[in-house]
């Protein structure tokens, strides 16, 4: 069973203080020290790296996707081969979803009724059907670590009746989830995530419903999905305080560096998001003073690092020349050294986050982030 520790822990929420929390998750495959990044591999794999490279990027956690590896390869194949931390050769904590963001995402697929979901595979076009206890079945033969229970994510813009819909689906799916759960025996972790859409009296609702079953930790759906970032954060700003302060608090599909220093100010303690490995793939690359479109014929003679303050491996052995050369061939190559740049971007600064909270210094490194990635990368 998951254990969350709390190291320090400043109060309520707001936009402009300082609420960091600084905590460790225990888990059976190791620990996890928060506020986290977690990589996507959606399909068992963080694409484009392999686990020497998440290793030196300083992964604790990686993300998988119950509905993607239910389609493909398959519980009858995972199952067999001993679980999906030894499938795929991973032996720290991996969290895995419910599939519930790729029904939204997939939404032409899917058909949500009270008993689940029916929806048509995006591979093949065969149907198939999840209820709350099937999602909580799968992820208990991929073994993961932390699961998370199916919910209905609503997208923006919303009306308050679909909104409240979709809410009212998630609290009976969660308490089904659980039950199911708790009769299989507590296997791993089941996580209830709390939705309400752009409603602050809706995500009030959902907290107090979702936080009334005793889930071992607790996430925020439903944000970043079409709506300003301001309304993300005020939505944000609005729900952490009211979730418990003993458990774990993950905003789910987030985001942006800036998201990641300003939520983690808010409380929250997990993050994740395909951006750094999707964006690496499109050649934009993260640096403290700025991001950097690698393309750019500006490249094309530069023999300087991505970010000469930067540790990862990219960066102590490739120019942004010959990183422009491969991304303008095509090179897979290109793909590999522009996400372990990017991941090992992140997960350096969910670090550095953690040390400025230990040493109550947030708020000065908070103000000192944003005024250097303001800065064009290429005069820093």
């Amino acid at each position: 069973m998951l254990t969350f520790e709390l190291f320090k822990d400043n109060g309520t929420s707001g936009e402009a203080s300082d609420c960091a929390r600084l905590g460790k998750i225990t888990t059976a495959h190791g620990t996890i020290e928060t506020p986290i990044f977690m990589p996507v591999g959606t399909v068992g794999s963080v694409k484009g790296v392999s686990k020497e490279d998440l290793d030196h990027c300083g992964a604790q956690i990686i993300l998988g996707n119950t509905y993607h590896l239910y389609l493909r390869p398959g519980c009858e194949v995972i199952e067999p081969m001993g679980g999906l931390h030894k499938f795929i050769s991973w032996d720290k904590p991996m969290l895995t979803d419910s599939g519930g963001f790729q029904f939204f995402s997939l939404a032409k697929l899917a058909k949500f009724t009270d008993e689940g979901v029916k929806f048509q595979s995006h591979i093949d076009g065969s149907r198939h059907f999840f209820s709350p206890e099937k999602a909580v079945d799968i992820q208990m033969i991929l073994g993961s670590d932390i699961m998370m229970s199916l919910d209905w994510c609503m997208g923006h813009p919303a009306t308050e009746k679909q909104t409240m819909d979709a809410l009212n689906m998630t609290t009976a799916w969660a308490k089904r989830g659980h039950d199911h759960w708790e009769e299989k025996g507590r296997v791993n972790n089941l996580f209830g995530i709390v939705q309400g859409g752009m409603y602050k009296e809706l995500r009030s609702l959902s907290v107090e419903q979702i936080t009334a079953i005793d889930f071992p930790g607790f996430a925020i759906g439903g944000l970043s999905v079409g709506e300003p970032t301001e309304v993300m954060y005020e939505m944000a700003d609005h729900t952490l305080p009211l979730m418990p302060r003993n458990k774990p608090r993950y905003i789910m599909g987030v985001g942006t560096p800036e998201n990641l220093v300003t939520l983690s100010g808010m409380g929250c303690d997990m993050f994740d998001c395909v951006m750094p490995s999707r964006n690496a793939r499109n050649g934009k690359l993260f640096t403290r003073f700025g991001d950097i479109n690698i393309p750019n014929a500006k490249y094309r003679l530069d023999d300087r690092p991505i970010d000469d303050t930067c540790g990862c491996y990219t960066c102590q052995n490739y120019t942004r020349a010959y990183l422009r050369h491969l991304y303008k061939s095509r090179e897979l190559l290109s793909y590999r050294l522009n996400t372990i740049h990017n991941l090992y971007y992140y997960l350096d600064l969910m670090a550095e986050i953690r040390d400025a909270i230990r040493a109550d210094r947030f708020l000065e490194f908070k103000r000192q982030f944003f005024s250097d990635r303001q800065q064009e990368a290429d005069h820093a």
